[in-house]
């Protein structure tokens, strides 16, 4: 495949960031608790803060290593002798369900919640939330995602295809937008949506730590963490209903979304043994 894969990736990210922008400036779900702008002005901060960070520590050392495991033809796809289209659907398939696996450790494994708390600790929910991570979340996640890599051997194009549609899709599902019921019935059932995602953000635990689907709904399903979204994550009693009631003061605070992993508060998880019931 003659392509810039790395050009391409951010055409896609450039491109649907823009777009999804557009269309919840003109469709928004829900109203806004302080100017967009300003969300915007952080979040594309934090963004910049993490592409310098991540790029030199993990994304070029990351990429050796994907050549590296395809020079030594190792992982499971080459023992199914998959190639060409064959092998890239079937590696987005099961990097994505490896990357459910790992959402869910975030919210369950205290130490990896310290850091996935940041993601969390908007108290809204548009496309500028898809870019807000704690850089040690993402560093963390370029260690196991060189283990994925290992296990499972995805050629490079295949891989940049997963990580340009994860990126997509994690820029749709966060959107301020929502589709008519039925629609939206039909696309979750397939893929994750706005609706399916907001439930996952929501402050009310009976859907908060549910839905750690990325790309396709099934897995949430498979594994019995799915939630009926009740309203897309409206506002309840007045109040909104997404975000950390523990972080309402300081989620637009730089060095608190830096520094929130060292706080003592910070070591209850967000989800309980509960939640983990059908």
């Amino acid at each position: 495949m003659n392509i810039d894969l790395d050009t391409g990736k951010l055409v896609v990210f450039i491109g649907g960031f823009a777009l999804l922008f557009g269309l919840e400036t003109l469709f928004s779900k829900r109203g806004y608790l302080r100017p967009r702008w300003k969300r915007l002005g952080f979040h594309a901060g934090i963004a910049l803060f993490n592409m310098v960070t991540i790029r030199v520590l993990a994304y070029v050392p990351l990429l050796m290593w994907i050549v590296y495991v395809e020079q030594q033809g190792w992982g499971l796809r080459r023992v199914f002798g998959l190639v060409g289209w064959a092998e890239i659907i079937v590696s987005i398939i099961v990097l994505d369900a490896f990357d459910y696996f790992w959402h869910r450790a975030n919210h369950r494994v205290r130490f990896l919640w310290r850091f996935h708390k940041a993601h969390h600790s908007d108290n809204e929910m548009d496309v500028t939330t898809s870019l807000r991570f704690h850089p040690g979340e993402l560093l963390i996640s370029a260690f196991v995602k060189a283990g994925w890599i290992l296990v499972w051997g995805p050629t490079a194009v295949a891989w940049f295809l997963f990580e340009a549609l994860v990126s997509l899709c994690a820029q749709f599902h966060h959107a301020n937008i929502d589709f008519p019921d039925r629609v939206e019935r039909v696309l979750s059932a397939v893929i994750v949506t706005p609706r399916y995602h907001a439930a996952h953000h929501a402050v009310d635990r009976r859907w908060g730590d549910r839905n750690f689907s990325t790309i396709f709904s099934v897995w949430d399903r498979l594994f019995r963490s799915y939630a009926r979204p009740a309203d897309g994550g409206e506002t309840t009693n007045g109040k909104h209903a997404i975000g950390l009631p523990d972080a309402r003061e300081r989620d637009f605070s730089p060095v608190a979304v830096l520094t929130d992993p060292l706080r003592n508060d910070n070591l209850g998880l967000r989800s309980n043994a509960a939640s983990d019931q059908p």
